[in-house]
């Protein structure tokens, strides 16, 4: 089964000695330099059962698992266009025949039962805005849930919170243009899984809702951008954008039993009705050779490290590692992937320019120094870190 974004990658969406993950503008509102108490944290992913990405899946497991980070809330992007059988409103260059599908309960549900958690999920508009001013008044109730619990987390954190997005921005553009304010005041920081590094490609994420991208990225809200594709596509390695891809997921073998079933369900496109009992079973060995020998485009990495304050490392006998900031050596050689002040101008499609800045910015973008040599250390860093999960330790 392909992975959403391999659609379009002729159509447009590590590591280097010396260099760390950081934000080179200083602090965001709300930042301090004690890293050790849980980041509070909204995930805002277009996560869908039957998946659309396996990758969304797949990612959802480190909000969970990831010690530094204290998930207050999931909210599920989903577009219409995309949940139902066959290729009706979709665009010629974006086609997805593999559906329906909706939004991904029942993968929230096998991650709070796999962590014992009660991590509360809502649902986003289900159609694109009509303008980067909409509000979604005309939106179901049930597909507002997710903008009323953005606000109710956002109301009752007592500290400003990080919000991740890897889906449209829809969620964030309908609360920002309905409460800016309170956005202004509880949001740490964005970061934003989303559009290209040149404008010669619409990546999906952008392409899914233009007038929500075009609404972000005009915004004064804190937004970190880390482009998913660039000129050459989604699936190409650039300074300023996140893909790496992993050449296959044997480790899978070697994480909890728990997270292989949660990850076998997802893979399989399985339609059992017990989602819970399943996880509790042997993993099946003919579904793990199915799923290990595939290869797994990545994106979201990079935004995971920043909020968890990990830094990538290579250690003394060579291996790469995804750390805490507190627990690195002396010995261990830090290699920087940034975040970088930028001037940010955006269009009415959301396609949008930038260029670094010395001056203050409410935008930053994500670079990193040298692509291949990233996605060699994160293909043996982030083995080893899901490996290590353990929810029932």
């Amino acid at each position: 089964m392909i992975q959403r974004r391999s659609f379009v990658k002729t159509l447009g969406c590590a590591l280097s000695s010396g260099w760390m993950l950081s934000g080179e503008s200083g602090p965001a509102s709300g930042e301090t330099a004690d890293h050790k108490k849980p980041v509070p944290v909204i995930d805002i992913t277009d996560l869908y059962h039957p998946h659309q990405d396996v990758g969304d899946n797949m990612d959802l497991i480190a909000a969970y698992a990831l010690p530094e980070i204290d998930l207050k809330a999931v909210i599920l992007d989903a577009t219409d266009a995309y949940r139902h059988r066959g290729t009706e409103g979709q665009l010629q260059a974006y086609r997805d025949e593999t559906g329906p599908r909706d939004p991904g309960i029942i993968p929230v549900s096998q991650l709070n039962y796999i962590f014992d958690r009660n991590i509360p999920y809502g649902i986003s508009p289900f159609t694109p805005l009509k303008d980067p001013s909409d509000q979604a008044l005309d939106a179901p109730r049930f597909q507002l849930s997710g903008i009323d619990l953005i606000f109710k987390v956002l109301r009752e954190s007592p500290e400003p919170v990080d919000i991740l997005s890897f889906g449209s921005p829809r969620a964030l553009a309908v609360a920002y243009n309905r409460d800016p304010d309170l956005m202004r005041r509880k949001v740490r920081r964005i970061h934003l899984a989303a559009g290209s590094s040149s404008t010669e490609f619409l990546e999906w994420n952008v392409m899914l809702d233009p007038n929500a991208m075009a609404c972000l990225l005009r915004s004064d809200l804190p937004v970190a951008i880390y482009p998913c594709g660039t000129e050459e596509g989604a699936m190409a390695l650039g300074r300023n954008n996140s893909f790496w891809k992993l050449e296959n997921l044997e480790f899978i073998r070697r994480m909890h039993p728990l997270l292989q079933n949660y990850l076998i369900y997802a893979f399989e496109r399985s339609a059992r009705s017990d989602f819970l009992g399943m996880l509790e079973e042997t993993p099946s060995e003919e579904a793990l050779q199915r799923i290990t020998k595939r290869s797994h485009n990545v994106w979201e990495t990079a935004l995971w490290a920043q909020v968890a304050h990990r830094e990538l490392v290579q250690q003394t006998d060579g291996k790469y590692r995804l750390v805490p900031r507190s627990n690195i050596r002396s010995s261990d050689i830090v290699n920087l992937q940034k975040l970088v002040p930028c001037r940010l101008e955006a269009d009415e499609k959301g396609l949008f320019t930038f260029s670094p800045s010395d001056k203050s910015s409410n935008f930053s973008i994500y670079e990193r120094e040298d692509p291949k040599q990233n996605e060699a250390a994160f293909r043996d860093a982030l083995p080893a870190l899901y490996e290590s999960f353990n929810p029932r330790a």
